[in-house]
């Protein structure tokens, strides 16, 4: 059975547009709450958690209306990083935590993901459950059978404390300027103090949501305003996460990008010369060639997932292994955290500083960068760009031409209605002449299929 509503990381879309309806949520938190609370003694308890778009505070009453509905006691956190939810839901015995956040996208989306009581994504069995859910006719608890709700006290604090644990107990930041793009985002209230507290005299920007400023010409997926204000504060480095900060990237003293491939080999290399590396490194399609070839030319294996953080994590718990991300930098590091957490990653990478003496600058050239470009062709959401022949013909042709210097990778996204054009070689000019064409073709054959 497919699903209709849950995609690569959980349900999202414009609000006002189904599915982010106040009636579509409310629906969803009554069938997460028969679902998630099913074999309780008592009252189930789940926490839900937000980014800091204006319609949060909308889809949270719905999601703690349904919830209640069901019979199940609400924790409110308020603006909280996902990856803080993740924490808190497993240190607070949850059965659930809810995220309100669409991530990177900007304020007009918003979405709703889960987290197991264990912190992780829930399986796709446990999504297709609550639609079935969703399906039925929503029947309220009996009046003294009600959820509560009320606010669950100092989760910020809380979160703060966790995150610096996960930094060495011998190292301080002291003597570090580091400048930190907290994208308007659930991160402005926790990151800042996290660095600061930690040693480092930290310069915030992206740090003053009025909830339609999201991810607005700052943060992890426009680094402009970071590298801009590295150069200008004579930073040593800067750190931009995303709208809800499960997402790192970083800046050099230069003004340079470090992006989380990078990021990753960093950290992967660092731990094998440290003999903490356990096993190999999951990577995604999209992730360079040259993290590829930068590992195994140190003897550590690599395997790539598809497209999404749950499908990184589902490879390492399969192997045994504590350490992948994504380009995107969303860095998952399974020794100290359930899923992809933007402070942890940075605290870690942080730490190979002070413990080598060396900058981020020269850490990074371990690996080469492969040129990439990426074009997002907007398309109707059931146009199948892999039963398009026309498409199918320039693929095959594309990828002849580019042989065995390079690759292609050709996808729907599970976030956004766009087909995702991705080239990868050694000459530039070629990915972009060849990504172009390529990119042109799907945007005729979906204009087409509309």
């Amino acid at each position: 059975m497919s699903k209709h509503y849950f995609g690569t990381d959980g349900i999202r879309g414009c609000v006002g547009e189904e599915p982010i309806t106040p009636e579509t949520v409310l629906k969803l938190g009554w069938a997460a709450g028969r679902v998630l609370g099913k074999g309780a003694t008592d009252h189930a308890k789940i926490l839900i958690g937000k980014d800091t778009r204006v319609s949060g505070y909308l889809l949270e009453s719905a999601l703690e209306a349904g919830l209640s509905a069901a019979g199940v006691d609400i924790r409110l956190l308020g603006p909280m990083p996902t990856p803080g939810i993740a924490y808190l839901t497993r240190t607070a015995r949850a059965r659930a935590g809810i995220v309100i956040s669409a991530s990177h996208n900007p304020y007009q989306d918003n979405g709703i993901k889960f987290f197991s009581s264990e912190g992780c994504k829930l399986p796709d069995e446990v999504e297709l459950e609550i639609e079935r859910m969703m399906a039925e006719p929503l029947r309220t608890a009996a009046p003294a059978s009600l959820g509560k709700a009320k606010r669950y006290e100092d989760a910020g604090g809380r979160y703060i404390e966790f995150c610096k644990s996960t930094f060495p107990h011998r190292l301080s930041l002291e003597g570090l300027k580091i400048v930190i793009d907290c994208a308007n985002g659930a991160a402005y209230q926790i990151a800042p103090h996290v660095f600061s507290e930690l040693g480092a005299d930290v310069v915030a920007v992206g740090n003053q949501p009025d909830g339609l400023n999201i991810n607005h010409e700052c943060g992890s997926t426009d680094t402009r305003l970071l590298r801009k204000s590295v150069v200008e504060q004579h930073a040593d480095l800067g750190i931009a996460l995303d709208g809800d900060g499960d997402r790192v990237i970083m800046v050099d003293s230069g003004g340079e990008i470090v992006d989380g491939d990078q990021l990753l080999y960093i950290i992967a290399e660092a731990r094998r010369s440290m003999d903490r590396l356990r096993g190999g490194v999951v990577g995604t399609l999209m992730s360079n060639l040259g993290l590829e070839q930068a590992l195994q030319g140190k003897g550590i294996p690599f395997r790539r997932a598809q497209v999404g953080d749950r499908y990184v994590l589902s490879i390492l718990q399969q192997e045994g292994w504590e350490l992948g991300g994504e380009t995107s930098g969303h860095l998952i590091c399974l020794d100290k955290s359930t899923t992809g957490d933007g402070i942890v990653a940075a605290l870690e990478v942080v730490a190979v500083l002070r413990q080598s003496g060396r900058t981020l600058a020269e850490l990074k050239t371990g690996m080469a960068v492969y040129p990439q470009t990426m074009i997002n062709v907007r398309m109707n959401r059931r146009f199948d760009v892999n039963g398009s022949k026309s498409v199918t013909s320039v693929l095959n042709e594309v990828t002849a031409q580019l042989g065995s210097q390079g690759r292609v990778v050709l996808r729907a996204s599970g976030t956004e209605p766009v087909v995702r054009v991705m080239l990868e070689g050694r000459d530039r000019e070629l990915i972009e002449r060849l990504g172009r064409h390529l990119a042109d073709t799907v945007q005729r054959a979906a204009e087409e299929a509309a």
